[in-house]
C-alpha cells in the first residue's frame, strides 16, 4: 500500500505547482495586456491614499466632505497643471535651442578625443582586413551576374500614416487619466463604504484579521508615499535652485525629473543626475560649470540618503533593497514609467499579505526586509560551512547589542542544543562535530579574554591565600563533549567573580568522577546535560553522588530548554538541588549561594586546620 500511495502523492504534488504556474502566469499576463484598466485604478488608488490626510484634515476643522474633497483634488490638479505646464514648456525651449550647441559639443569631445588615441591603430587595421576582402559586386560581376538595381523612393506621406497611432495613444492616455481622476474622487467619497467592502471580502469572517492586513496595508502605504513626496518635492526644488545658481539652463524641468525619477529605488536618483550633467558639458564653455553639478548632486544626494531619509522615514517599509529593484523591474516591465513609480508601495501590499496569510508566507520572507534566519539558526548554520568568520561576526554584532552571557545563552547554547539532536540523528557527521565544538570553543575564548581564564596555579604562598579564599565548583559533564563545552562557557562568565571552576573529562567514568569528587571535596558539584537526552545519564550521576556524598551540594543545568517541568522533577528526585535552564540563571544562583558555601568553606578549613592542603584547589584546573 506504502508503495502504490508515494506515486499518488507525487502526482498532487506535481498538480499543486503546475496549478501555481498557471495561476501565476495568467496573473501576470492579465496584468500585462489589461494594464489599460490596472494602471488607472492602481494610480487613483493610491492617490486616494496621499490625498486622504488633507481631506481628514479639513474634515477634522468642520469642513463638509462634498467640498474638502473638491477643494483637496482642485489644489492637487492646479499644482500639478500649472507644474507640468512649465516643465513643458522648458522642455520644447531645450529641444528648439540643442542644435545651437553641437559646436560646444564637438569642442568637448576634440578636448578628451587624445584619451582615445588608441582606438585610432585598431581602426586603420580593420579597414586593411576589410580592403583585403572583394567586393560584393566585384564577385557577383565574376560570377557572370548582372548587377541588381537598387530604387531608394521616399516616403513622403509617412507621417500621414502615424497619425492614427499618435492619436490613438494620445487618447489612450487622456482617457486613462480622466478615469484615475474620476476614481479618485469616488474613492475620497466613499471610503468608509470601500474599506467595508474590502474587509469582508478579504476577511471571509474574521473580522479582526482583515482589519490588520487593511490598516498595516494603508498605514505602511500612506506612510511612504505621503513621506516619499515631501522628500522627492524638496530634492527637486533644492535641486533646481542649486542648479540655477551655478548657471546651468532649465534647472525647473532637471528638478522635476529628478523628483519623479526618484521615486525609482535606488536607481532613479543617479538616473536623474545625467540629464544636467550632460546639458552642462553641451552648454558650457569650461570645465568647471560640469563640475560644480556633480559636485552639488552628490553632496545634496548624499545629505538626502544619510541624514533626511533615515530621519523621516523613522520605520521602514518592510522591503528588502534587492526586493524593491527587482519589484521596480517588474513592474516596469508590466507598465512602464508608472509601474516604476508604484512598484514600491505595490509591493508592501505583497508582504503585507504574506506576512497575515500562511499560504503566501514565502512572498514576505523573500521580499521582506526581516532577516530570512533568526541569528541563532544563522550562527548555527554558518558552523554547519564551516565559515567561522562569519560565524564570529554574528556572535560580535549579538554582543554589542546586548552581552557576552546573553550572547552565549542565545546562539552558543542553543547551537550545541542542535548539533547534539543532528549527531544523535545522523544528520551530521564527526568532522562536522569537531569543527563544530573546536569553532565554539575557540569564539568562546576569544569573547571572554583567554588571557584572564588561564588556569590557576597553587604554587606561591599568594597564590595559596587566593586559592583558600574561592569556592570550589566542580563541573562534571553528563554524556559528552557538549556538555563539557558548556560548562567550559559557564566557567568562563564566572571568571570575576570569587569562584575556582574546575571541569573535568567527559571521558570520566562514574566511579572516577565519585573518586574525583571524593578527593577534592568540591563546595559545589555542576552537572551540565544539554538537550536533546542525556537526562537519563544526569540523573544517575545525581543518584550515585547522592548516595556516595549525601551533604554535598548538586546543581544540574539543562541549558538550552526554556522549561522541563518533568525533567526537573525527575532530576530533582534523583538528588539534584536546584535545576536550571540557562547560564544566566545559573549564574544568578550560585551568586545566591556564595555566602553559604563560603561560610561553609571556612567551617570546614577552621576544623581541620591540618588538612588544609587537601581543601585547596587542585593545581591544575581545567577551564
Amino acid at each position: 500500500m506504502q508503495k502504490t500511495s508515494m506515486p499518488a502523492q507525487h502526482w498532487q504534488q506535481a498538480i499543486v505547482v503546475l496549478s501555481a504556474t498557471a495561476v501565476v502566469v495568467a496573473t501576470v499576463a492579465a496584468l500585462y495586456w489589461a494594464q489599460i484598466i490596472f494602471v488607472p485604478v492602481t494610480l487613483a488608488i493610491f492617490l486616494a491614499f496621499l490625498l486622504t490626510p488633507p481631506v481628514r484634515f479639513l474634515e477634522r476643522h468642520g469642513m463638509h466632505r462634498g467640498f474638502a474633497v473638491p477643494i483637496v483634488v482642485g489644489i492637487a490638479l492646479v499644482i500639478v497643471g500649472t507644474f507640468g505646464y512649465l516643465v513643458t514648456r522648458q522642455f520644447a525651449s531645450l529641444a528648439t535651442e540643442l542644435p545651437q550647441y553641437t559646436a560646444t559639443v564637438e569642442k568637448r569631445f576634440d578636448s578628451v578625443r587624445h584619451l582615445f588615441d588608441w582606438i585610432e591603430p585598431a581602426r586603420r587595421m580593420a579597414e586593411k582586413i576589410g580592403a583585403a576582402q572583394p567586393p560584393a559586386d566585384a564577385a557577383a560581376q565574376a560570377d557572370g551576374k548582372p548587377d541588381e538595381a537598387v530604387i531608394v523612393r521616399s516616403e513622403g506621406g509617412s507621417w500621414v500614416g502615424m497619425m492614427p497611432h499618435f492619436v490613438g495613444s494620445a487618447l489612450e492616455a487622456v482617457a486613462g487619466i480622466a478615469f484615475a481622476l474620476v476614481l479618485l474622487v469616488y474613492i475620497l467619497f466613499r471610503r468608509e463604504d470601500l474599506q467595508g467592502r474590502v474587509l469582508r471580502v478579504v476577511g471571509n469572517g474574521n473580522l479582526a484579521f482583515a482589519t490588520k492586513v487593511v490598516d498595516e496595508a494603508s498605514d505602511r502605504v500612506s506612510r511612504y508615499l505621503s513621506t516619499q513626496a515631501v522628500i522627492n518635492i524638496s530634492y527637486g526644488i533644492v535641486l533646481a535652485l542649486g542648479l540655477s545658481m551655478i548657471g546651468v539652463k532649465y534647472a525647473l524641468l532637471w528638478g522635476a525629473f529628478a523628483a519623479a525619477l526618484r521615486y525609482v529605488p535606488y536607481l532613479g536618483a543617479w538616473a536623474a543626475a545625467f540629464f544636467p550633467v550632460v546639458v552642462s558639458l553641451a552648454t558650457m564653455e569650461t570645465w568647471t560649470g560640469p563640475l560644480m553639478v556633480i559636485g552639488f548632486f552628490l553632496t545634496l544626494e548624499l545629505i538626502t540618503f544619510n541624514v533626511v531619509e533615515p530621519l523621516l522615514f523613522k520605520r521602514s517599509m518592510g522591503v528588502s533593497e534587492v526586493a524593491q529593484l527587482i519589484a521596480a523591474a517588474f513592474w516596469g516591465f508590466l507598465w512602464g514609467p508608472i509601474g516604476l513609480i508604484l512598484s514600491a508601495p505595490l509591493t508592501v501590499c505583497l508582504v503585507v499579505l504574506g506576512k497575515y496569510v500562511p499560504q503566501l508566507k514565502f512572498v514576505e520572507v523573500l521580499l521582506g526586509d526581516e532577516p530570512a534566519l533568526d541569528p541563532a539558526v544563522s550562527f548555527y548554520q554558518r558552523l554547519l560551512a564551516w565559515d567561522q568568520d562569519d560565524a564570529m561576526q554574528i556572535v560580535e554584532a549579538e554582543v554589542k547589542k546586548s552581552s557576552t552571557e546573553e550572547a552565549l545563552d542565545r546562539l552558543l547554547i542553543p547551537a550545541l542544543n542542535s548539533a547534539k539532536r543532528d549527531r544523535m540523528a545522523g544528520e551530521i557527521n564527526a568532522d562536522d562535530e569537531a569543527f563544530i565544538l573546536r569553532t565554539s570553543r575557540e569564539i568562546v575564548d576569544e569573547l571572554t579574554d583567554v588571557g584572564a581564564l588561564q588556569t590557576e596555579s597553587a604554587a606561591s604562598d599568594s597564590a595559596s591565600a587566593e586559592a583558600r579564599s574561592r569556592v570550589h565548583v566542580l563541573g562534571c559533564p553528563s554524556l559528552d563533549d557538549f556538555d563539557r563545552l558548556a560548562l567550559e562557557m559557564l566557567g568562563k562568565i564566572l571568571r570575576e567573580e570569587r569562584w575556582c571552576f574546575e571541569v573535568i573529562s567527559s571521558d570520566m567514568l562514574t566511579a572516577e568522577v565519585l573518586e574525583h569528587v571524593s578527593e577534592t571535596g568540591p563546595s559545589l558539584v555542576c552537572i551540565g546535560s544539554l538537550p536533546p537526552g542525556s537526562s537519563a545519564h544526569a540523573r544517575y550521576l545525581c543518584k550515585r553522588l547522592r548516595s556516595r556524598l549525601p551533604e554535598a551540594r548538586i546543581l544540574v543545568g539543562r541549558w538550552g530548554q526554556q522549561s522541563e517541568p518533568g525533567v526537573a522533577t525527575q532530576l530533582k528526585e534523583a538528588g539534584a538541588d536546584s535545576v536550571e535552564f540557562s547560564l544566566a540563571a545559573t549564574r544568578q544562583a550560585l551568586r545566591a549561594l556564595w555566602p553559604v558555601l563560603e561560610e561553609e568553606k571556612r567551617k570546614q578549613l577552621a576544623a581541620s586546620p591540618e588538612d588544609e592542603e587537601n581543601v585547596l584547589l587542585p593545581e591544575a584546573v581545567a577551564v
